[in-house]
């Protein structure tokens, strides 16, 4: 396939053995090359074109839709979380991820550039979202560590959360297993050596998930250092893969006890529970969670891609990302339903007969056997026998104790973040050859993790390059850095309390700065730029139009929805019944709700705060710049843009007929963009006039008076966020060859022949 790409460039170029001047008109080539150059062409350009679609449903589809998605769903009552989840993600996440994306296309620049692009003022969103992205990492990479050691458990050929583990010596909380399900024991005992509280074993740190995390950020080091590239198979891998497998293990859960309760839960809505502001806060802060909106990386991957349609991707990765969320969700919940039904009673009856079984088999000896009664007395009676056994009875029994719990519980086994790791490590044991599955199954955890932390690092790295020319100039010190840096600061969640200390992050401070990012990122484009002018600019640029149904959600729907959102989250955590957090309590072996302290949430507000503080500090940077006597300019020299040219139109003519002449198009791209003086050397920075102003709309096509308040090209923009074009000096100018070439390149319909007719998206 590269070497039909490579001989369909040279045959437009210059054939080997001939020499083609650079005069002759493409009319002179033999009509059959030409057809046959066309197909190619467009058959590349479609493959472009799903590759795109592949690569933004491939980094939108991580841990998110598996491990925190079906947390929060057990959490406030299964049905009632999904219908609110459905109502934000078609009302709110769906119109604002499409504005990522088509900005991204539009501007091809990264999220930094944009906003002082578009609004100068809110400039500084860029930072914050790169701060957040940083946040974000931080605990991302202990999700990772997490699955690293499922990984390296599950190449023991007795799986060591099946059963209750052996202990050495006796003391009271050897029975705690048999009052939880070992997998849930195996997870706080074993995995996290969890604390009884946050303020508990902060200084101390868990051995094996340090060198989990450590191995992940030194291989995220290597893949960006080395700069290895993702292939058409790894992405479809990475994609099926995890569902394939959720697939296999929803049907055999299908099959467990109390797998129709489990199913009726998942769909019952109960409406009391849509009044629950937490429930609402908890949807909204999630769909934006998912879809990674507020964090740059959506808009980062959309300007790197030309000619695809925006709607269609967008329906694409918010319908896959929803449907891998399903099916954990689905999975998870049979496996809730089967440790609820099989607890109790149930689970003493089942106790007693492996106990018999075993004794007729000689594995335990005749003293292990329990009484003929205990089956009629109360659940906890079972457990009072055993304490009273020898020690070496009990070290036995315990071991040989079917995983179930002892105490009657219903569907209330793990509401803290570790639900999906837990449910799914008793899934895989349900298929024979129960390693080989797990293997399988934490290795595709592996890989999302590993996908999803390096979408998140994108938002950072990008930024950093452009602003820097320090580590624009040395990528590899840049990648060093930040996974060192990264590393440092993720040991705070690989202490004994780290896995509250990440409640605090996910559940509080990462949802309400992501809201209230998004919500200026939502004024600005809809209220400041101005949705109708935002929306003539992409018929001008990208020659298509936009749907209207998406500014009218952004101007009515989705900003009155998150200033909602937002108020409710800032009500949640500053009430006077403070937020809590799920603890373990060891010595009863369940899980108990602990409020978080005033000075943990005021530690919650001193990082929300700084995370927001470069939106507010932008402009004042700039005024201050501006009160210096040194680099004052007269006004006329740094903005020959501020005159408005009176003939200048309100807003474009939609043309009645389709464009077909893609070279006079070009030429008159490049004419445009050479009378708006772009590619001149940047001065130290606008004046303090024009940091309050935004660029009004391109004018009408055609218009012989084109002045700097358009916006530039899209075509003048399309290499700026390569390697090359970030190393560049910036008083580098752009060649108006390379613009004309560029503006040529909008699809694979358009590079030979007519542009299509223009339509609705």
């Amino acid at each position: 396939m590269d070497f039909v790409e490579e001989s369909t460039d040279m045959e437009e170029d210059e054939l080997p053995g001939q020499s083609v001047s650079p005069r002759t008109p493409p009319l002179a080539r033999p009509p059959a090359k030409e057809t046959w150059a066309t197909k190619t062409q467009t058959y590349f350009t479609q493959m472009r074109k799903n590759e795109n679609i592949l690569i933004q449903v491939a980094f939108s589809v991580g841990v998110g839709s598996i491990w925190r998605f079906p947390y929060l769903c057990h959490r406030n009552g299964g049905g009632s979380f999904l219908l609110l989840y459905l109502f934000m993600l078609v009302f709110v996440g769906i119109p604002l991820l499409y504005m990522e994306m088509i900005m991204g296309q539009w501007l091809r620049m990264d999220n930094m550039r944009i906003w002082k692009h578009l609004v100068p003022c809110l400039g500084g969103m860029g930072y914050a979202s790169m701060l957040v992205c940083i946040l974000m990492s931080l605990y991302n990479s202990v999700i990772i560590s997490w699955s690293l050691s499922y990984l390296c458990h599950a190449f023991h050929y007795h799986l060591p959360w099946n059963s209750c583990p052996l202990v050495k010596n006796s003391n009271n909380t050897d029975l705690s297993c048999l009052r939880t399900v070992p997998h849930q024991y195996f997870w706080y005992h074993t995995t996290l050596r969890a604390s009884g509280s946050l303020e508990e074993g902060v200084e101390a740190l868990v051995l094996n998930l340090s060198l989990g995390i450590f191995a992940a950020w030194f291989f995220l080091c290597v893949i960006m250092i080395t700069g290895l590239k993702i292939s058409m198979p790894m992405l479809i891998f990475s994609i099926f893969f995890p569902s394939i497998i959720l697939l296999c293990l929803l049907v055999r859960c299908l099959f467990l006890e109390g797998a129709g309760t489990s199913l009726k839960r998942v769909m019952t809505t109960e409406l009391s529970a849509l009044a629950s502001l937490d429930l609402w806060r908890q949807a909204g802060g999630h769909v934006l969670y998912s879809l990674s909106l507020g964090m740059g990386t959506v808009t980062t991957f959309s300007s790197k891609f030309r000619g695809n349609s925006s709607v269609q991707m967008t329906l694409w990765v918010a319908l896959v990302n929803l449907v891998t969320s399903m099916l954990a969700t689905t999975t998870i919940f049979l496996v809730l339903g089967f440790w609820a039904a099989s607890s109790g009673h149930a689970c003493v009856e089942k106790s007693v007969s492996t106990l018999m079984n075993l004794i007729a088999t000689g594995v335990l000896p005749q003293g292990a056997k329990p009484p003929e009664s205990i089956l009629l007395r109360p659940n906890l009676e079972y457990l009072n026998w055993i304490d009273q056994l020898p020690q070496h009875l009990q070290h036995q029994i315990i071991h040989f104790s079917p995983p179930c719990s002892i105490k009657t519980q219903k569907e209330t086994f793990m509401d803290g973040p570790g639900l999906a790791l837990v449910a799914f490590s008793q899934a895989v044991l349900l298929f024979p050859g129960a390693p080989f599955w797990t293997i399988i199954f934490f290795l595709a955890m592996l890989i999302m993790g590993l996908d999803t932390l390096l979408k998140i690092l994108e938002g950072i790295v990008l930024p950093l390059q452009v602003a820097m020319p320090t580590f624009r100039n040395h990528p590899r010190l840049l990648s060093v850095v930040i996974c060192v840096g990264g590393f440092l600061g993720s040991l705070i969640f690989t202490s004994h309390s780290g896995n509250y200390i990440l409640c605090l992050f996910d559940d509080h401070l990462i949802p309400l700065t992501l809201v209230v990012i998004v919500i200026f990122q939502n004024v600005a484009l809809a209220w400041i730029y101005g949705a109708k002018r935002f929306r003539e600019e992409m018929f001008s640029e990208l020659a298509r139009l936009l749907c209207p149904l998406f500014p009218l959600l952004w101007c009515y729907v989705t900003l009155p929805g998150l200033l909602v959102v937002l108020i409710i989250s800032l009500t949640q955590i500053y009430r006077r019944t403070p937020p809590y957090y799920i603890a373990w309590n060891a010595s009863a072996s369940q899980e108990v709700k602990q409020p978080f302290l005033k000075h943990t949430l005021a530690w919650l507000s001193f990082l929300s705060v700084l995370s927001l503080l470069p939106i507010p500090a932008h402009p004042f940077q700039h005024w201050w710049y501006q009160q210096d006597p040194v680099s004052s300019e007269p006004t006329e020299k740094k903005l020959p843009f501020k005159k408005v040219t009176p003939d200048s139109p309100k807003s474009l003519q939609w043309p009645k007929y389709p464009l077909k002449n893609p070279s006079f198009l070009a030429q008159e791209k490049t004419s445009a963009i050479s009378s708006r003086g772009f590619g001149k050397p940047l001065g130290r920075g606008p004046n303090l006039e024009s940091f309050w102003h935004v660029a009004p709309a391109t004018p009408k096509q055609g218009s012989q008076n084109s002045s700097w308040l358009s916006l530039p090209h899209i075509g003048s923009l399309s290499s700026m966020l390569s390697t090359k074009s970030i190393s560049l000096p910036p008083s580098r100018q752009v060649s108006l060859a390379s613009v004309a070439a560029d503006s040529g390149n909008l699809d694979g319909d358009t590079r030979k022949g007519n542009l299509p007719s223009t339509s609705v998206q």
